[in-house]
């Protein structure tokens, strides 16, 4: 069975070619895996950088390059790999797709494959992602519904604990098991998931695109899978620079709340997303005085609720 593998880079060169160092042996022992990297038109070296990493390393028997036009997003980074690839008259069985930011642990590749060959119902795959030292990250969820975004706004424990059954990201288990949706930084895909699901949604610039996806795969019958024995580091934030850790975030771009609203509204309709973003409005805006009354520190990004209202069904409408 043959796979592709995608990675998307975006000023990222550095990290780019240090994931296709951790691919060279992984690749090298499985039969007909290949890798494409697309450039999301970074306007720097980066296509100069990882040319020149993928010729002095001789990757080129198994790394292409393309170089893409402008920066259309994660969704269109990877499509531009995805689509040619499947209109061939070779098209892969599997397609990985994989974040830069990302190292990939010895075997990790090999042992989604074999998931995905060992269970034919399954449409998709994520590895277990961690931090460099092996402390497992959460990447295995459930999907967002108004309970999840309560409890994330109001984040009161008596009420985290009645709704934990709801909680997007539940705690990391060690076993392989069904969830609604995985990372992207590490997800293979089964080629009949594209067939009947459709591309990845275009519409989403950044955030909550893989959880389209992955919904979407659901609803055409492809069940998504948690395969912890596949371990990937993953370096987090590092190439968005938005969810970096062990630091106060910097102010969320409007490109994240767009993503989430059109989540809502694109899967649920106008109502439902008006409901929901009233009820994460609501709770976060009482924890905000909750947490001024108790002085707890603020480790939110700034100006976090004035710019969801801003970015809300409410003042934005339906628009998607």
């Amino acid at each position: 069975m043959s796979t592709l593998i995608v990675i998307v880079n975006y000023r990222t060169a550095d990290l780019t070619v240090d994931c296709l160092r951790s691919l060279d042996a992984e690749v090298k022992s499985l039969p007909d895996v290949s890798v494409v990297i697309t450039d999301n038109h970074s306007a720097d070296d980066s296509p100069k950088q990882i040319q020149q990493a993928i010729k002095e390393n001789n990757w080129d028997s198994w790394a292409t390059l393309i170089p893409l036009h402008r920066n259309g997003g994660f969704a269109y980074g990877n499509n531009q790999a995805i689509q040619p690839a499947l209109d061939s008259d070779t098209p892969p069985d599997f397609i990985l797709l994989l974040n830069p930011d990302t190292i990939v642990r010895p075997g990790a590749v090999a042992k989604l494959i074999k998931f995905m060959h060992d269970n034919p119902k399954a449409g998709i795959a994520g590895s277990r992602l961690e931090d460099p030292d092996g402390t497992p990250q959460r990447s295995a969820f459930r999907f967002p519904s108004t309970r999840s975004e309560l409890d994330d706004g109001l984040r009161l424990g008596l009420v985290s604990k009645f709704l934990r059954n709801k909680t997007v990201a539940p705690p990391v288990r060690d076993d392989t098991h069904q969830t609604d949706w995985v990372a992207g930084a590490s997800m293979i895909i089964r080629r009949q998931v594209f067939q009947d699901a459709g591309l990845m949604d275009e519409g989403y610039f950044m955030y909550y695109e893989e959880v389209d996806f992955c919904l979407r795969a659901n609803r055409a019958g492809w069940p998504c899978w948690y395969v912890p024995d596949s371990r990937v580091v993953h370096l987090v934030g590092q190439a968005s620079g938005v969810t970096v850790q062990n630091t106060r975030p910097k102010r969320r771009p409007d490109y994240w709340f767009d993503s989430r609203r059109r989540y809502f509204v694109k899967n649920h309709g106008r109502l439902h997303a008006f409901i929901t973003d009233a009820a994460w409005a609501f709770a976060y805006a009482t924890y905000r005085l909750r947490r001024l009354i108790q002085r707890k520190p603020d480790t939110d990004p700034p100006k976090l609720l004035y710019d969801f209202i801003r970015h809300s069904v409410l003042l934005k409408g339906a628009s998607v």
